[in-house]
C-alpha cells in the first residue's frame, strides 16, 4: 500500500513557469513596486463595489469603511 503525500499549496503551483522566471528575474524594487500597485488597485476596486451597494453613502463613509477593511484584512 502506497501512503499519498498531500501536496502542498505554494506559489509555484498557481503561477505558470514563465511567470515564475520573469518574477525570480525582478529586482526587489520591482516587486515592492507591482504589490503596492495591486495594494492600491484593490482599495479602488473595494470602494468601486461599496459605491455601488450604498449609493447614499458619503466619500467619507467610504473611505473610513475601506480604512477598516484594509486595516483588519487577513489572508
Amino acid at each position: 500500500m502506497t501512503k499519498r503525500v498531500k501536496k502542498r499549496n505554494t506559489i509555484n503551483n498557481f503561477l505558470h513557469p514563465e511567470q515564475i522566471r520573469i518574477w525570480r528575474g525582478m529586482s526587489p524594487r520591482e516587486k515592492l513596486q507591482i504589490a503596492n500597485s495591486l495594494y492600491w488597485s484593490a482599495r479602488e476596486t473595494k470602494a468601486a463595489w461599496l459605491r455601488q451597494i450604498h449609493p447614499s453613502w458619503t466619500e467619507e463613509q467610504i473611505e473610513k469603511t475601506i480604512q477598516d477593511i484594509f486595516l483588519h484584512a487577513t489572508t
